[in-house]
C-alpha cells in the first residue's frame, strides 16, 4: 500500500477536479448507447420485407392530438412535475399543481371536435405525397383516442361530448380513411400512463415522469400495470384492421415488451415495432427527433419533426415554409431516412389553413419531382454543399437545394460534384422541363448551361432535380 500525504489546498484541488470529471461524464459513466452501431435487423423475413416497403415510401404524416388541444399546451407534459422551459403550466390553475392536474384530467368533458373529417386529412396528405400515417392512440397522459375496453378515460366514454357523434372512435375513423387512400398506417402508443393508478399511484404524489413507487417493493402493482399496457396494445392489434407500425414511446417506463410484441405479430404479421431507445431487437428503425443527422446512416431510420414549433396544437403556430419542408425531405432521403412530419389538429377537429397550404405546395413539387424521392436509394456522397443525390435503377438524381433568397437556378451548372462518370453524362433532364439538356465543355470542365427561358419557367421552386439516365 502506498500512502500519499496532501496539503489541505492540494486535497481540495483534487476533489474539485474529480467532481468536474464526474459532472462532465469523463469518469463514472457508462458508454453512450449508440443506436446505429447496435442496430439489429429483425430475423423475421416478413418484418424485413415490411421495413423495405416502408423505406420506399419516404414521407409520412404524424399527428399528436387529444383533449389537451383545448388549452393550447404541450401534449401531456404540463402535468409532469418536472421543471423544463417547454412544459410550464399556464392558465388559472397554474399555481397549484394538484388543481391543475384535476382540471387537465377533466378536459375530456368538453372535448367535441365537430369539424373532424378524416377523409379530408387523408386526401390532403395523399396530395402532398405522404404515403404512411402514424397517429397518437394514447399519449403519456393516458387518454385513449380509441375505444379501449380497459379504461373510461377515452374518447368514446359517455362523459365525452364527441362520444355522441356517429363515429366517436377517432382512431378507427382515421385508420379507415387513410387506408382507403392506400396509406400504410401505424399506431403511436405511450408505455407510461400518467392516468393509471398503477403507474402514478395515488398513494404518493408523482415526482417525475417515472412511476412514483418502488416497482420491486410493490411488484404486484407494477406487474398489473405491465399487463394493462400489454392488453391495451393487443386491443389495437386485434380490433383496428391491418396495422403496419407499432410506434412505442416513453422508454423510461423500462418494461419488457417482448410478450406484447410476440402477441401483436400473431395478429399483425410483419409488424414493424419501434420501441424508441429500447432493446435493439425491438427497434426496427431509429427515430431521431426534431433533427436530421449530419451523415448518411446505413440502417433504417426516420426523422420525426413538427411542421410548426409544437407537436400539439397551438392557436398561433409558426409553420416552416414549403421550401424548408421540401428541402428537409430531400436532406433526410439523401441520407437513407424517411421523414415523419407532424401536424397538431385543433380542438375543433381541423388543421390550421396554413398546414393545408404547406401540404398543397409540397404536393405540387412532388408531382414533378417525386421520382427522385420514392423508392430511391442514397448515392454517395449523399450531400455536398447545395447538392443531394439519390438513385433508382439506371437513373441518378442530382437535387439542387437553393438558399432562401435564391429563386432561379444558376445559368451554368458545374457537374464536378455529381457522382457520375463524365462519359455517362449524355442523357440529362431537368424535371419539369420537357427537353433534354446539353452538356458543354467550359474551361476544361463539363457544365450544363441553362437558358434564361428555362430558368424563368422553373423559377421559385423549393429545389430542382437533374435526372441522369445511364443507359
Amino acid at each position: 500500500m502506498t500512502v500519499a500525504i496532501f496539503s489541505k489546498n492540494g486535497l481540495c484541488a483534487i476533489l474539485l477536479l474529480v467532481g468536474l470529471l464526474l459532472h462532465s461524464g469523463v469518469i463514472g459513466q457508462a458508454p453512450a448507447y449508440d443506436a446505429e452501431k447496435q442496430y439489429q435487423y429483425p430475423a423475421d423475413p416478413k418484418v424485413r420485407e415490411r421495413i423495405t416497403k416502408w423505406q420506399e415510401l419516404k414521407f409520412g404524416l404524424f399527428m399528436h392530438w387529444g383533449p389537451y388541444s383545448q388549452w393550447d399546451v404541450v401534449e401531456s407534459w404540463s402535468i409532469c412535475p418536472e421543471d423544463w422551459a417547454w412544459n410550464q403550466r399556464t392558465g388559472p390553475y397554474a399555481a397549484d399543481y394538484f388543481r391543475y392536474k384535476k382540471a387537465y384530467e377533466a378536459l375530456p368533458a368538453t372535448f367535441n371536435p365537430t369539424r373532424f373529417e378524416p377523409r379530408k386529412w387523408a386526401l390532403a396528405a395523399r396530395s402532398a405525397g405522404m404515403r404512411y400515417m402514424i397517429f397518437t392512440t394514447k399519449h403519456h397522459d393516458g387518454f385513449c383516442m380509441y375505444d379501449s375496453k380497459l379504461t373510461g378515460y377515452k374518447v368514446t366514454d359517455s362523459s365525452v361530448p364527441f362520444s355522441r357523434t356517429q363515429h366517436p372512435d377517432i382512431t378507427r375513423s382515421l385508420f379507415d380513411a387513410f387506408r382507403d387512400q392506400q396509406f400504410m398506417v401505424g399506431a403511436y402508443f405511450s408505455k407510461p400512463d400518467w392516468h393509471s393508478d398503477d403507474y402514478w399511484w395515488s398513494y404518493f404524489p408523482p415526482k417525475d415522469r417515472s412511476e412514483n413507487y418502488d416497482r420491486k417493493k410493490y411488484a404486484d402493482r407494477w406487474n398489473r400495470f405491465i399487463q394493462y399496457t400489454n392488453n391495451q396494445i393487443q386491443e389495437l392489434m386485434t380490433g383496428y384492421g391491418p396495422i403496419s407500425i407499432l410506434w412505442l414511446d416513453g422508454n423510461w417506463a423500462n418494461m419488457d415488451i417482448g410478450p406484447a410484441v410476440t402477441s401483436a405479430r400473431v395478429h399483425q404479421p410483419g409488424l414493424i415495432v419501434v420501441d424508441r431507445h429500447g432493446l435493439p431487437k425491438y427497434v426496427n428503425y431509429l427515430t431521431p427527433e426534431q433533427k436530421v443527422p449530419n451523415h448518411y446512416i446505413p440502417v433504417p431510420w426516420e426523422t420525426c419533426m413538427t411542421m410548426g414549433t409544437s407537436w400539439s396544437y397551438k392557436k398561433q403556430e409558426q409553420y416552416k415554409s414549403a421550401r424548408q419542408l421540401v428541402q428537409l425531405l430531400i436532406d433526410v432521403v439523401a441520407k437513407n431516412g424517411n421523414l415523419l412530419l407532424n401536424i397538431g389538429p385543433g380542438p375543433d377537429g381541423d388543421w390550421h389553413s396554413e398546414a393545408y397550404d404547406r401540404l398543397e405546395k409540397i404536393g405540387k413539387w412532388m408531382q414533378i419531382n417525386g421520382e427522385a424521392i420514392y423508392g430511391t436509394h442514397p448515392l454517395a456522397p449523399y450531400r455536398k454543399g447545395k447538392w443531394a443525390f439519390t438513385q433508382k435503377g439506371a437513373d441518378r438524381f442530382a437535387l439542387y437545394l437553393p438558399d432562401s433568397t435564391e429563386n432561379t437556378l444558376p445559368a451554368v451548372i458545374a457537374t464536378d460534384d455529381w457522382p457520375v462518370e463524365k462519359n455517362a453524362l449524355r442523357h440529362i433532364r431537368l424535371l419539369g422541363y420537357p427537353h433534354q439538356l446539353d452538356i458543354r465543355n467550359q474551361s476544361g470542365k463539363q457544365v450544363v448551361q441553362l437558358s434564361d427561358a428555362v430558368r424563368s419557367s422553373l423559377a421559385n421552386r423549393p429545389a430542382w432535380v437533374f435526372k441522369i439516365h445511364l443507359k
